[in-house]
């Protein structure tokens, strides 16, 4: 028989010690102890790290989203179907993230960057983790352009910068989602890439914005990310970082990128589904305590860069849904209180036929107003205001059948206004349309026109000033200013307008 010296033992020993780093990296496996609802939860993966990706062995990819001292909490990418008590799991090492390139544009993705649109593989040249570090103050520049969105009530009274995060708050079905299409339609042209990010929607409504975005050629600049209603709790939740993290790839190349998220509520209840299938204790309206950190630092990362970081921005337009107008609900009032502003939309106005229905009184935006266009700023000047006596002196006035001549034109003046406000889907306006726009009804020249005229009389006059004063047009969008010179040619042009449809 055979027998190993002692040197032959400590020979081994040290062998094994020597590997065992490197063979505890590339064999860490786990096995599946319960699984159900989109977590599965796995004995045996002990250095795992928190958000690390981990591979089943039948393919499929989930997420370390909680770790308890002797186990942890996956969320799975996908259908639980293949998985059972038993099933091995591997570490892979990486964080979560997703493939990212310029090929990126014009395509409709998953939640995990995969392409759904059946138009074949994206290339990709780097790979961005979903969670990332926002900017910090030093990397930060103020915001001082304007990013338009082409509707005349917003542009005009809650100026969107470059930069700025603008929550757009409603009710179902008041029109959310087509202010945030029409701001993508009006980016045509203006050097910005812009992201559509759907959560929880359903698939024929994802179909529909893809469809309108391709009808106003607005895919040649957009991509859209989808994590619809059939799609999983946790595939639900990563979606708006996964696009965040292809927004923040084009900033660092110093472009400007405008960011979707439709909508925050949904995302909020499919992260609540996670967490209390996790075991963590709810709060207010059943959320978890860390629900308003789950949008801070994703709304966080929306930022513009100083110039020594190349100047890149992204916008973010986030979307919350309320319900029967309640914003002081446990979601409304968190996004509220982490964004620069918002848009109100109310069901009032907009069953009334005002569209977009924006509310004046409860909408702000509180960084805009630095990026808004000189034009534009002196264009726009006592409108809100005006705006404001108008509905407050309706109130009054119709139960009154007496009003002298003063009062009555100033409800003209302002039921002209309301009108000029609305706007049909997908036709944004321009600098210059909305400059002309304004100086024409707030120098009154509008106000002998029948209210049900007023949007009829407005596309005339645009249509005259580019056909007849098309410098006019020309100075305005070249140097962005409105000087007292040119506020009276608009004026005369207006009058002059008025005066061939007189006739």
């Amino acid at each position: 028989m055979s027998t190993i010296n002692s040197d032959e033992i400590i020979s081994i020993l040290k062998e094994e010690i020597k590997n065992y780093d490197e063979l505890s990296k590339i064999g860490e496996v786990g096995t599946v102890v319960a699984v159900g609802d989109g977590i599965a939860t796995i004995y045996g993966i002990d250095q795992a790290m928190y958000g690390e990706i981990v591979t089943f062995e039948n393919g499929l990819k989930g997420m370390v989203q909680d770790i308890a001292h002797d186990s942890v909490g996956v969320i799975l990418f996908g259908h639980d179907t293949g998985i059972k008590e038993g099933t091995k799991v591997a570490r892979t090492g990486k964080k979560a993230g997703i493939p990212v390139s310029e090929n990126f544009i014009g395509r409709v993705v998953d939640a995990l960057g995969a392409p759904i649109d059946g138009k074949g593989d994206i290339e990709a040249t780097e790979y961005r983790p979903v969670e990332q570090a926002a900017p910090g103050i030093v990397d930060r520049k103020s915001v001082s352009e304007p990013m338009e969105t082409g509707i005349l009530s917003i542009d005009a009274m809650f100026p969107i910068g470059r930069g700025q995060r603008e929550l757009i708050i409603g009710d179902r079905q008041t029109g959310k989602t087509s202010i945030a299409l029409d701001t993508i339609i009006n980016q045509k042209g203006k050097n910005t890439i812009c992201i559509y990010v759907a959560i929880g929607q359903k698939a024929s409504t994802v179909a529909k914005v893809v469809g309108t975005l391709r009808n106003n050629d607005a895919m040649d600049y957009t991509t859209v990310f989808s994590a619809t209603a059939s799609d999983c709790a946790p595939l639900q939740y990563i979606v708006p970082y996964s696009g965040t993290a292809l927004a923040e790839y084009f900033m660092h190349q110093g472009k400007d990128v405008l960011i979707v998220y439709d909508d925050l509520s949904k995302h909020a209840v499919a992260y609540r589904a996670l967490s209390l299938l996790l075991g963590r204790s709810p709060g207010r309206e059943a959320y978890p305590g860390d629900v308003f950190y789950l949008h801070s630092r994703l709304l966080e990362r929306s930022s513009r860069l100083s110039d020594e970081l190349g100047g890149g921005s992204i916008t973010a337009l986030p979307i919350v849904e309320t319900q029967a107008g309640d914003v002081s609900a446990y979601i409304p009032t968190n996004v509220i209180s982490i964004t620069d502003g918002q848009i109100f939309l109310e069901s009032d106005l907009f069953f009334s036929g005002m569209r977009p229905a924006v509310n004046v009184g409860l909408s702000v935006s509180r960084v805009g107003g630095a990026a808004q266009a000189k034009a534009m700023k002196k264009a726009a000047g006592s409108v809100r205001i005006d705006l404001a006596q108008y509905r407050e002196m309706e109130v009054f006035t119709q139960f009154s059948s007496d009003l002298d001549a003063t009062t009555k034109e100033q409800l003209k003046y302002g039921s002209t206004l309301m009108q000029l406000l609305k706007q049909p889907l997908c036709q944004p306006l321009s600098l210059h349309e909305k400059v002309i726009t304004l100086v024409a009804a707030t120098n009154k020249v509008l106000l002998n026109v029948d209210t049900a005229n007023v949007k009829e009389v407005q596309a005339g006059m645009l249509h005259y000033f580019d056909g007849t004063h098309p410098e006019i047009g020309r100075e305005l969008e070249e140097t962005k200013v409105l000087t007292d010179e040119l506020t009276g040619k608009i004026v005369a042009a207006a009058k002059e307008y008025m005066s061939t449809i007189g006739k």
